[in-house]
């Protein structure tokens, strides 16, 4: 084994340059690196699919980070290891509102920790956030482009398939807690940005997520129909033009 490249992602510093943009699903790596200038594959293994390109002359790569936390953890450890040092996460998401449409895209500040990866880091009662430069850049990046785009907390958890379900014996709880965030105005819930924003903050790293709205999961339909994506695709390398010009 080189000791040089990390286990998991199959990369060693030099590999990628300081934007990487983190899709979950391997085969949208390569749908976010059809944007780039020069694309090419560099790694895969496992869920961990990396291309890098250049955008306007900027060194970008995409990695996919697969399903849920604790993936996403080993990602964005690894990824920081060989030099990223900004993530935006192009990710897919249900609605919790009915002013989030599908085809939209929310732009997360923050996410609620009700998964199981970060609180082996940190204690419940730190805040999992965007970073607000990132941020600010995406919502930037989505005015100039004119995509219909929502910006607020987010829900992040470890079990996709509790939504609706009253087989399960926490299947009370759950719905209170459904209901609950729809009546604290959480925006989507996904399964991987309080990964990213809590490890980022611990890295001294960076990090934005933008959610391309696939379902209504106040509706209970988490997926309905895949739209938004290219939209979240575009405005994330926009936000990076934004971010490297300052």
């Amino acid at each position: 084994m080189n000791k040089d490249v990390e286990y998991h992602i199959g990369l060693k510093k030099g590999d990628i340059g300081k934007y990487v943009l983190l899709p979950g699903d391997p085969g949208r790596v390569k749908k976010i690196a059809n944007y780039f200038d020069e694309a090419e594959e560099i790694a895969y293994n496992r869920e961990f699919r990396t291309y890098r390109g250049t955008v306007d002359g900027i060194k970008v790569s995409a990695t996919s980070t697969g399903i849920g936390c604790p993936s996403t953890a080993i990602c964005v450890e690894e990824l920081a290891k060989v030099g990223a040092e900004v993530f935006i996460r192009i990710g897919t998401a249900g609605s919790l509102q009915k002013e989030v449409d599908l085809g939209d895209v929310v732009i997360s500040t923050g996410a609620i920790r009700e998964e199981g990866t970060t609180r082996q880091y940190v204690p419940l009662s730190f805040p999992a956030v965007a970073n607000i430069e990132v941020t600010n850049a995406l919502n930037k990046a989505a005015d100039k482009l004119g995509i219909t785009s929502h910006p607020g907390i987010v829900h992040c958890k470890d079990a996709f398939y509790t939504e609706g379900n009253n087989k399960l014996p926490l299947a009370k709880y759950n719905d209170e807690m459904w209901e609950a965030w729809y009546k604290s105005n959480v925006l989507a819930t996904s399964m991987e940005s309080s990964a990213l924003f809590i490890i980022s903050q611990i890295k001294k790293k960076r990090a934005g997520e933008i959610l391309a709205i696939i379902g209504k999961t106040y509706e209970e339909k988490p997926i309905e129909k895949k739209v938004g994506v290219d939209e979240a695709i575009k405005a994330a390398i926009e936000a990076v033009k934004i971010l490297d010009k300052k």
